[in-house]
């Protein structure tokens, strides 16, 4: 596999405009990581917004990250441990509410699962909270109230004039002290020195031992430009300004074309092979399902033959200590989900439509049984896989056809 992480920005390019992963876009992610590629959720919001976010995409479960905050943190999604962090002196609170307070800005930061500002009834204030389903404190004393130092502070003000005199003024007062940048017409981040998502994800390749040429990264607004720049692959939004367009390797389509879906098919999924299916991190990331919890191995896989192993054990057998027929038609839906899932293309899904088995004999407790599953009909929109499924010295227990239907997503 040539790509190994795959960065995403996450409001205008991995979530739509109802803020949801559309159903495709979430199809296409699962496939990315099956196949090896660890996926980063590098955003603007607080970590706590993002965790949703993380376990919808199941990031926990294949070796993700979230770089939140624009860059302030790391965070390993599977254990949720801080890997890298940067904070603001609480020393230059004061200043910053000073200047909010002449310019009649609402100031707000994070902490925890709550958001604190000066301005609690601010319509962009409360907006922002409930994108990230936070509390609102409100403290008129701001710089006073904040007794830890945060990972950035934002100034609220729909006079966007205003906001743009500040940030042309702080650009140069401030520089080499806090970073900021507008991300929203409206919004004016302060930031640590030094601080985006471009730099922290620098943080996070050589942590990983990974190189630009393994990097994708996709975005849509100015604050992804360092990370598209970054990137082996950048890639811009449909709907993106021009100045982010012209930064990127590549253009895909918009956000409610599910854009970030279709250059993850055409730039991923489009050269995925079985011979690079990864199995052994495919049985890691199924422990906790049902194939994990049955004890299901997967242990070969091409495009016409599948095989797993299973064991008769105490999950898998009747009360009389022989295989259970349930179990083993679980096993036959596994190996034909997987075949099929490497036969389509990467605008397409499978679902299970039928299962039928004919059970010829018996398997007994202690023994550990084969499943092959070879490739029957190969439609458009079905497959058909037949499952043998043999004991550990070759004797056929069952026979088991699996109909999946093939479908496109969206």
């Amino acid at each position: 596999m040539k790509y190994k992480l795959l960065v995403l920005d996450v409001d205008g390019t991995l979530l739509n405009d109802a803020k949801e992963i559309s159903k495709r876009t979430l199809a296409a992610l699962v496939k990315v990581q099956q196949a090896g590629v660890r996926i980063v959720l590098a955003s603007g919001r607080p970590t706590y917004g993002l965790l949703p976010i993380a376990k919808a995409l199941e990031l926990g479960n294949y070796g993700g990250f979230i770089v939140s905050y624009n860059g302030c943190q790391i965070i390993n999604a599977q254990n949720g441990e801080i890997l890298f962090e940067r904070r603001i002196n609480p020393e230059m609170l004061p200043y910053l509410e000073k200047k909010a307070n002449k310019n009649d800005f609402a100031l707000l930061t994070y902490h925890d699962d709550t958001l604190i500002t000066n301005q609690a009834g601010n319509e962009h204030v409360v907006n922002e909270a409930r994108l990230n389903n936070l509390k609102i404190i409100e403290e008129k004393e701001f710089s006073t109230a904040i007794d830890f130092s945060p990972c950035k502070c934002i100034l609220v003000s729909d006079d966007e004039e205003a906001l743009v005199n500040q940030e042309n003024k702080w650009k140069k007062r401030l520089d080499g002290v806090l970073e900021v940048f507008r991300t929203e017409s409206f919004f004016l981040e302060v930031l640590p020195c030094r601080i985006d998502k471009a730099n922290t994800l620098g943080v996070l390749m050589e942590r990983l031992g990974v190189t630009r040429e393994e990097v994708i990264a996709i975005g849509d607004g100015p604050a992804d430009v360092p990370m598209i720049q970054l990137a082996g692959m950048g890639i811009a939004m449909g709907h993106s300004p021009a100045s982010v367009k012209v930064c990127a390797d590549y253009v895909t389509d918009t956000k409610e074309n599910d854009g970030l879906a279709q250059a993850v098919e055409k730039l991923i999924l489009a050269h995925v092979r079985a011979a690079q299916v990864p199995l052994d991190a495919l049985n890691a990331q199924s422990k906790h399902a049902l194939m994990g919890n049955l004890g299901i191995q997967y242990t070969y896989a091409d495009e016409n033959r599948v095989e797993a192993t299973m064991p008769v054990d105490h999950r898998t057998r009747q009360p009389f200590g022989i295989l259970h027929g349930g179990a083993t038609l679980a096993l036959a839906e596994t190996v034909a989900g997987l075949g099929s899932m490497i036969l389509c293309r990467p605008d397409e899904f499978v679902v299970g439509m039928q299962v039928s088995g004919n059970h010829i004999s018996s398997a007994h407790e202690g023994d550990t049984v084969r499943a092959v599953g070879t490739i029957v009909h190969k439609g458009r929109s079905s497959h058909v896989w037949n499952v043998d499924v043999f004991t550990s010295t070759n004797k056929l227990v069952s026979s088991i056809r699996v109909v999946n239907s093939v479908m496109k997503k969206g």
